[in-house]
């Protein structure tokens, strides 16, 4: 019963990390409708920038945090300007973006590849909460809970955003035309900037816990959770933020399970099945809307 436990718990955090990475990932293609792959590096960026700070500058591990979140929506924004603002003025639908988010994700790895040399480092143990919390059977780490209590914050806070306030109102208008929320006294260019920032700054989120977590921070630790995070939303429902944050951890605890008690050979295979299931089965997702697919 402690292994299940113990392991019912690592699914859970590793599945929280694919959830809030999935989040801005799904936002994105929502509201923008760009299926944007760089998105992978804006988490290792932001992983970066937190080593560096913490490291170099020996600020504490939450303002690390602050920064890598506050470099991944400012990547996120100045890719999105930059590569996909002039292909929306030119209708150039969405295998343009895709084009273009595949040639951002080349350049934006190249430059982590060679800020970190190629290597792979972690941040020292005595900078971040690394200690253990005892309940009852089990001790779970304190990472863990970080990275489970950040995931369901970060997601409650962007549903009720999108769904409760006048901004979200202004994000589902975009996502459903640009040009009527134009004319209807909305800025697509604000709405724009400001998705942008929150999936490139929860994206970073992810990869400052996820690379504290796993002692992991590297120029691939986006490619990681890119695909584990597209698992996420398309199971979960592409315009969904509540299907995202269940898929996604209900992926993790599928993967380690799978990883636990068949073996570890068939982990990633686990995820690549139940995507193509979902793609082909159904396509919206568990949660996401028909409305959303015709569009």
């Amino acid at each position: 019963m402690t292994l299940f436990l113990e392991q019912l718990v690592n699914g859970i955090s590793l599945g929280s990390l694919y959830a809030l990475f999935g989040i801005g990932f799904g936002l994105v293609f929502a509201t923008l409708g760009v299926l944007n792959v760089a998105h992978g590096a804006y988490a290792s960026w932001a992983a970066i920038l937190g080593y560096f700070s913490v490291d170099y500058f020996g600020v504490p591990f939450p303002a690390a945090v602050a920064i890598g979140v506050l470099g991944g929506g400012l990547i996120a924004v100045t890719v999105d300007q930059i590569g996909f603002q002039p292909l929306r003025g030119r209708k150039t639908g969405m295998l343009g973006a895709l084009i273009t988010s595949i040639a951002f994700l080349i350049i934006l790895d190249s430059l982590a590849g060679m800020a970190t040399n190629h290597q792979s480092w972690a941040f020292p143990s005595s900078s971040f909460p690394s200690g253990m919390v005892d309940l009852g059977l089990i001790r779970i780490p304190e990472m863990q809970i970080i990275i489970i209590v950040a995931t369901l914050v970060c997601g409650g806070g962007i549903y009720a955003l999108i769904q409760k306030t006048g901004i979200g109102a202004a994000m589902r208008a975009v996502g459903w035309n640009a040009e009527a929320a134009a004319l209807s006294g909305v800025n697509p260019r604000i709405v724009i900037l400001l998705t942008a920032f929150l999936a490139g700054a929860t994206s970073g989120l992810a990869g400052v816990l996820g690379g504290a977590a796993t002692s992991n921070i590297s120029y691939m630790l986006g490619e990681g959770l890119l695909l584990k995070g597209f698992a996420a939303v398309v199971v979960g429902g592409f315009d969904d933020v509540r299907g995202t944050v269940i898929a996604g951890i209900l992926l993790g605890i599928c993967e380690v399970f799978v990883a636990q008690y068949l073996s570890t050979t068939y982990r990633d295979g686990f995820t690549y099945v139940l995507l193509l299931t979902f793609l082909v089965a159904r396509p919206r997702g568990l949660f996401g809307s028909r409305d959303f697919m015709r569009a």
